[in-house]
């Protein structure tokens, strides 16, 4: 389901997922952008990793693909990202990166660069249930999956040129 046209007609909507085949494991993200009828898909994958990691690179990814300041808004079914850069961030700053009790926050390398991809954008964050029928996000999750097993089975996808 689309987010409301008021919301979206200036600006780009950016529907995200990441996937894991065990955890730590072979994982893939995925990202789709949408600009009125305008849509791009992008995905990728990495050997190992972890689901958290693949729902961060998603949104990193997507952002990294606008071309210039916008208006965004993400919609992720991740929890942890969400939360990540609308509750938490700002007090992991204030504690040099360590969580309330005290350790480190884990994936700091990624949050800081998230941070800093949304920074030239104004974003706004949205949070879809996932695996609930939500179209779009069902699509991110099938294009994750796919490029997670692609990592895991390089030899199931097209076959290599010549």
């Amino acid at each position: 389901m689309a987010l409301p046209e008021a919301e979206t007609s200036k600006a780009v909507e950016l529907f995200t997922d990441g996937a894991c085949l065990g955890n730590p494991g072979p994982g893939g993200w995925a990202a789709l952008l949408r600009f009125n009828s305008s849509e791009r898909e992008l995905s990728g994958g990495e050997a190992d990793t972890t689901n958290n990691r693949m729902e961060m690179k998603a949104v990193m990814e997507g952002l990294r693909a606008l071309s210039r300041p916008c208006s965004v808004i993400i919609a992720t079914d991740s929890q942890y990202v969400l939360k990540g850069m609308t509750e938490w961030i700002a007090g992991w700053k204030r504690k040099n990166w360590r969580t309330a009790d005290k350790k480190p926050v884990k994936n700091v390398d990624l949050w800081q660069e998230l941070e800093a991809l949304c920074e030239p954008h104004t974003v706004k964050w949205t949070w879809v249930r996932g695996h609930d029928g939500h179209v779009e996000n069902e699509r991110v999750d099938l294009l994750a999956r796919t490029a997670a097993e692609n990592i895991k089975y390089p030899d199931r996808g097209f076959p290599k040129a010549c």
